[in-house]
């Protein structure tokens, strides 16, 4: 089941990035909610809010060495719970999602702009970007409550 999860977010990861070229790629920002949220294409040759511009060779080594650990965890802990499990595939398949941009493109298509009216305005993301943040926060949940194992004491 994991892998069908995993394989849906990657699919869905692309498909937005792939309706972000064909349809923002040398337009102007479409806006959803006016001052708050918009759709703009950005092309990201750095990490998250734009650092380590041009680095791509060091992202897409680490990006690897994640995902490999990923895998190795998963295998080697059988004994995780299941929002374990799903945290960890929802990060997997964001770091893919990235990964193959990085691989394809040289860079990392955004398009997801969020500003806070006129106090701040957010870097562009992406849908792995997401997964990468939701699943972060789900794990340093299940870790800070020790709900990342089943527990077989009983």
């Amino acid at each position: 089941m994991f892998y069908i999860v995993a394989i849906i977010l990657i699919i869905f990861d692309q498909l937005t990035k792939y309706l972000a070229v064909k349809f923002l790629l040398g337009r102007s920002p479409i806006p959803i909610i006016k001052n708050y949220l918009q759709l703009n294409y950005v092309e990201n040759f750095g990490a998250a809010f734009g650092i380590l511009q041009n680095k791509q060779l060091f992202f897409i080594v680490i990006t690897i060495l994640v995902l490999v650990g990923i895998i190795f965890y998963m295998k080697k802990y059988t004994n995780l719970s299941k929002p374990m499990k799903i945290a960890l595939t929802i990060l997997f398949s964001g770091a893919l999602g990235n990964l193959i941009d990085r691989l394809r493109l040289g860079y990392v298509i955004d398009f997801i702009d969020i500003k806070f009216g006129k106090l701040y305005d957010f870097p562009v993301f992406n849908i792995a970007d997401c997964l990468v943040v939701i699943s972060t926060i789900i794990i340093a949940y299940l870790v800070l409550y020790d709900k990342y194992e089943i527990n077989t004491e009983e």
